[in-house]
């Protein structure tokens, strides 16, 4: 496993992260999640991504997950978290108030039963809080040691630069991480997000860089989806569905060729694609059984050769 630098932070973080996302506290029985984990830190994985509403009920998955990584040294692994969807009924139950983030936080330390996460992201951007509110209130939480890096998740180029302003004017802590959707089939941040967030020394953590299983190379055109699969579970089909496009198949299809010859899998290659970027720090798998951790881990390290991306792009295009 190779380690990159989190934009001009200090932390270094895995080049694989592991996500969970729409398994632990949910499809994934807890025996096999803890697995899981624990295949990905034997590997080299330091780096766990979390957030206040995966599971099947609120902070499910991070109880999972914080019962996974009991057992090892509590600064031996980056560990995050992020709020902004509703996770109750109440009013106060959702956003970027001090309120909501302040509370969700503290639920959130319970459910990992640690001290303090490493990241805090803000899961989405709230036009309903004041902007200031919401820095204030991850730079209080910064100050008291529950959290040691703020970023956001899924903000546009606009909000990151707004916030990035902000935080240089009111002197507090700078945000360190992104954490968009990026994928050989999903690049709406390379033109705008990443050069603010360069410029401003915040790193990217992409989410989905195998586009829910589809750079796999496990859906054919044609054919349906595999049993057990994220297009054939009843309640995620609708993540996955807008890459299930016969064209989109097709391209998957003379990936899938080109990594063949270069002796990767189609996933290791996407990984890979994702990681010759040098503003990602880390790119985040989801995975339910070891076996998938063992396989995309070998992507870290990966280096594409001009004439092997130059091939990619050429489908890409």
């Amino acid at each position: 496993m190779e380690y990159r630098r989190l934009g001009k932070s200090g932390i270094k973080v895995s080049e694989i992260a592991l996500g969970s996302w729409l398994t632990y506290g949910t499809v994934t029985e807890k025996e096999q999640a803890i697995a899981t984990v624990h295949k990905a830190y034997e590997l080299g994985v330091n780096h766990f991504d979390c957030a206040n509403m995966y599971g099947a009920t609120p902070h499910a998955a991070e109880e999972v997950l914080g019962d996974a990584l009991r057992e090892f040294p509590r600064d031996s692994y980056i560990l995050t978290t992020k709020a902004f969807w509703p996770v109750g009924q109440g009013v106060n139950d959702r956003g970027l108030s001090r309120k909501h983030i302040i509370s969700e936080v503290e639920k959130s330390l319970q459910a990992f039963n640690t001290d303090y996460v490493d990241i805090f992201y803000c899961h989405r951007y709230d036009p309903e809080t004041d902007l200031e509110e919401t820095l204030r209130a991850i730079d209080d939480l910064i100050a008291q040691g529950k959290v040691l890096y703020g970023g956001v998740s899924e903000w546009q180029p606009h909000q990151i630069a707004d916030a990035v302003q902000l935080t240089r004017e009111l002197g507090l802590h700078k945000l360190a991480a992104s954490q968009p959707i990026y994928n050989m089939l999903e690049r709406y941040i390379e033109p705008a997000v990443i050069p603010i967030c360069e410029d401003a020394g915040i790193g990217q953590v992409v989410f989905s860089p195998l586009a829910q299983g589809v750079l796999t190379g496990k859906y054919k055109s044609g054919q349906p989806a595999p049993s057990g699969s994220r297009a054939a579970t009843p309640g995620v089909q609708k993540a996955i569905s807008r890459w299930l496009d016969e064209r989109i198949l097709e391209k998957v299809e003379q990936l899938g060729s080109i990594a063949e010859k270069a002796d990767l899998t189609l996933a290791q290659m996407a990984l890979a694609w994702v990681l010759r970027q040098p503003n990602a720090a880390s790119a985040l798998i989801g995975a339910s059984r070891p076996e998938q951790v063992e396989e995309n881990v070998k992507a870290s390290g990966v280096k594409l050769s001009d004439e092997l991306l130059s091939e990619i792009a050429n489908v890409l295009a």
